[in-house]
């Protein structure tokens, strides 16, 4: 279990080329001492050196820090000696903290994306707008399009950000064709179109410009994502990976 944690937290730490500590590190949130960041940071670092810490804010349970970094929850205490990792529930609220948390900071993180770097398919006035990171190559991604007209006629927007399931680069060091491909659709006159043509397994005519696939890619791994698509509700909850119109339908209606 341990040795999995930390190959996430290097997978993570690789994905983003971001380090703890310095200049660069992400600022702790909540009520946290410079002091008690210093500590987590110097804990996290100790499991996994280069691993970006991106929120810390004081657990619900005493003497432990809730920590995001690199895609992971976790909580460590507060004199750095003790990691627990997995979910947290309130066993009187029967409540999931961790899932509470993590849409939290999900929202939050989606939110800072502009409108202009999304692809957004949506009707006049819709009732429920949904979040999808997605590959123009993955199947379950393709489906998903396929109903993305019943979608809008049911009240839903559906707003793409790019997730290219093979990476950013292959093993020799050069972009991948997937990523190559949603930059292109990411750069073309009209993406609604092109998106819908790569979906439908035609590739893109080859374009380079000024894109966030790259940005949109490390956000999903700060985010936790690991397949596609995934889909968040408005308070970034993760409804699912491919729903029917139907199901996406219900799963918003109850509040997500």
């Amino acid at each position: 279990m341990v040795k999995k944690f930390l190959l996430a937290l290097c997978i993570g730490a690789f994905s983003l080329t971001a380090c703890a500590g310095g200049k660069d590190a992400a600022p702790a949130t909540g009520t946290v001492s410079p002091e008690a960041e210093q500590m987590v940071r110097k804990a996290i670092d100790s499991l996994a050196a280069g691993v970006r810490v991106d929120a810390i804010e004081p657990a619900v349970i005493p003497g432990f820090y809730q920590v995001i970094a690199s895609g992971q929850m976790l909580y460590i205490s507060d004199d750095g000696k003790y990691m627990l990792h997995g979910e947290m529930f309130d066993l009187a609220s029967k409540k999931n903290v961790s899932d509470d948390a993590w849409a939290d900071f999900r929202k939050a993180e989606l939110a800072k994306v502009p409108q202009s770097q999304r692809i957004v398919f949506a009707p006049p006035d819709p009732k429920y707008t949904v979040t999808v990171f997605t590959d123009v190559n993955c199947g379950f991604c393709r489906e998903l399009h396929k109903h993305v007209a019943e979608l809008n006629k049911e009240g839903i927007a559906v707003e793409y950000l790019a997730w290219p399931r093979e990476g950013l680069v292959t093993s020799a060091g050069r972009p991948t064709p997937t990523y190559t491909e949603m930059v292109s659709v990411w750069c073309a006159s009209d993406r609604r179109a092109a998106l819908t043509a790569a979906k439908d397994g035609k590739t893109p005519k080859s374009v380079v410009c000024d894109n966030p696939v790259k940005e949109q890619f490390e956000l999903g791994r700060k985010l936790g994502i690991s397949g596609t698509p995934t889909i968040y509700s408005p308070n970034g909850r993760v409804l699912g990976g491919y729903l029917t119109p139907a199901q996406l339908l219900h799963a918003l209606q109850q509040g997500g």
